[in-house]
């Protein structure tokens, strides 16, 4: 188990639940919105709109750990809200506000409500490489195909 610390963001309402595993098998803790006093109505995003969704919260990562921020299946089937840089990833250097970027590929405008589950995450280790040059590179099987190159069945 890894220790992700939280703090609250000025204006957050504290009574919004932290990210939580709805499962015992869950990979993604649910994230919820969580709006501050001015804007506790919500919005609404309209069809091919996004938004910027705060969740109130910052966080602290442990290093060597990231945070993965996906959406959430049941909302991209039913309304088509999605997040268009899925997955985005939290650095654990990142100490910020934590926002939530939705996108509405639906027919209908969709409203996120205050406390609403609209994400999940989940915290992944990292690994960082070591890039260098060379002048080439070793031979496989697949080579340089690519876009479909193994066919489609």
């Amino acid at each position: 188990m890894v220790a992700i610390k939280v703090s609250w963001t000025e204006g957050a309402d504290k009574n919004v639940a932290l990210p939580s595993y709805e499962t015992v098998g869950a990979a993604g803790a649910d994230v919820r919105a969580n709006f501050p006093d001015e804007a506790r109505e919500g919005v609404v995003l309209k069809p091919g709109a996004r938004a910027l969704v705060p969740t109130g919260m910052r966080i602290e990562i442990p290093v060597g750990f990231e945070v993965q921020i996906r959406p959430r299946s049941g909302l991209a089937l039913k309304y088509g809200i999605t997040l268009p840089n899925s997955p985005g990833t939290i650095d654990s250097d990142y100490r910020g506000p934590l926002g939530v970027i939705l996108m509405n590929t639906g027919q209908e405008p969709f409203h996120v409500a205050h406390g609403a589950r609209i994400a999940q995450m989940v915290v992944a280790p990292v690994v960082q490489a070591q890039f260098s040059v060379v002048g080439d590179l070793s031979d496989s099987v697949r080579g340089e195909g690519g876009f479909g190159s193994t066919g489609f069945a």
